[in-house]
């Protein structure tokens, strides 16, 4: 199959999205299948190597510069190549601070506004290369929020649309008035042209239904793979070695580290349990280092500085070194995490897990056998799930070992592309005949 997969670059950032979309299209090229992974708005970033192509559709500069200044609506396509040059992009990305929803509100409009919208020069772009160049069986659209192209795509190329559910909720969430509304209804819109949605778990599938409107039937539940090289069985700890608590996972408040850092200064005292170590990497955005600067003066207060760490961002490499150190494993999110890839990274090699009882992980836990719940937004009760494991080495043990042998079974990379190719082909089956219309040339 000829497949276009068009996915969200993230600003720079290490992304559960980019790193799922690149490691799903490595498999199924792997597979046989004949897919192009093109991102928009930034290049991808991944720990894994690089597959997407190295050219990107509705360039970050390009897209805001045609919002906020009309010229650049007219400009040619030749002059608007320079601004979508992937280094530039990537080079912008990575010293600008993030930028939050609440600031995107008009963009995220106009975005989902399609070819109604500031970006239809953009739009334009993409439908030249794809019906010229590519001539694609099946378009596969990484969120929700890049449906404002599906009218279009349909018209346009004439093939089947699938679209993964992706977290989209987190952000639209934090929409000010008047887009939040607007995006809603534009989201609900747009879905209407898409054949087929994936969500990675069912809690998810379930959620969106009500929030986008559509059928529960029209959901495909494609739990997420790994490529499970180099994941192995996490190390033996040395007599005189502090347990390690770990936590892999972007730095930031949403992501809970906060109340992780709260239950283990809370453990750190209890004098019943072994010398414990708190051990913490991910990416760490501009805009988050002031929080991960509280949480480190805090510990330092409680007399634990010198039982914790930030190891910094990692390659994957270092990544899995570090997932190995680990006795036990902890990202308590504050909100429902629709994907939880890196809590599976870590059952990949054999490390327990405590997550919170809400979105993805109760299910997660249910499939794996893998690790506790506890309360979300609570850390004593994070601290009291903590303590279980770190007080019964045997449950500990255990519950890695079933954990990884779930994660061999279910949630491996050519597992989950022979799932998502299989829907390919339902979808290109199902599809209806539709007429290819023409539309702008290149300046």
């Amino acid at each position: 199959m000829r497949i276009a997969y068009l996915a969200a670059g993230a600003a720079g950032m290490y992304c559960g999205s980019c790193l799922h979309d690149n490691t799903l299209a490595a498999a199924l090229r792997k597979a046989g299948e004949d897919i192009l992974l093109v991102p928009t708005y930034t290049p991808l970033r991944t720990d894994e190597e690089d597959v997407s192509l190295p050219r990107v559709f509705f360039g970050g500069i390009n897209v805001y510069l045609q919002q906020k200044f009309p010229l650049f609506r007219r400009t040619p396509w030749w002059l608007d190549r320079v601004l979508d040059r992937p280094r530039m992009l990537a080079r912008l990305a990575s010293r600008a601070s993030s930028v939050s929803a609440a600031e995107l509100g008009d963009m995220t409009v106009s975005m989902l506004q399609g070819e109604h919208g500031h970006q239809k020069k953009e739009l334009d772009k993409l439908l030249y290369w794809l019906e010229q160049d590519v001539r694609p069986e099946v378009i596969h659209l990484s969120n929700a929020l890049l449906t404002g192209m599906a009218p279009r795509l349909k018209e346009r190329i004439g093939a089947p649309i699938v679209c993964s559910l992706s977290g989209e909720d987190i952000f639209t969430e934090n929409l000010t008035p008047p887009y939040y509304d607007q995006a809603r209804a534009l989201l609900r819109q747009n879905c209407l042209h898409v054949d087929a949605f994936v969500a990675l778990n069912n809690y998810y599938a379930a959620y969106m239904v009500e929030y986008l409107g559509i059928e529960r039937d029209r959901i495909h539940v494609i739990q997420h793979g790994l490529n499970l090289q180099g994941h192995g069985t996490r190390r033996t700890r040395t007599a005189d070695e502090p347990l390690a608590i770990g936590y892999f996972a972007r730095v930031c408040p949403d992501k809970g580290l906060h109340l992780l850092a709260e239950a283990f200064a809370s453990l750190a005292r209890d004098a019943s349990l072994p010398p414990l170590r708190l051990r913490v990497a991910g990416y760490l955005g501009p805009s988050d280092r002031r929080y991960l600067a509280e949480i480190e003066i805090k510990l330092k207060r409680q007399g634990l500085a010198d039982r914790y760490e930030y190891a910094g961002q990692l390659d994957r490499a270092e990544k899995i070194d570090f997932l190995q150190s680990l006795d036990v494993f902890s990202v308590p999110a504050v909100y429902r995490e629709s994907k939880g890839i890196s809590v599976l990274e870590a059952m990949a090699n054999a490390v327990p897990v405590v997550v919170p009882e809400h979105g993805t992980y109760p299910e997660l836990i249910e499939l794996t056998g893998g690790g506790l719940l506890c309360r979300p937004h609570d850390a004593a009760s994070l601290a009291d799930s903590l303590a279980r494991l770190i007080a019964s080495p045997q449950q500990a043990d255990e519950m890695g070992r079933r954990g990884q042998a779930a994660i061999r079974e279910q949630f491996e990379a050519g597992r989950m592309a022979a799932k998502t190719a299989a829907l390919y082909r339902q979808v290109i089956e199902q599809r209806e005949v539709r007429p290819i219309a023409s539309g702008p040339q290149p300046d």
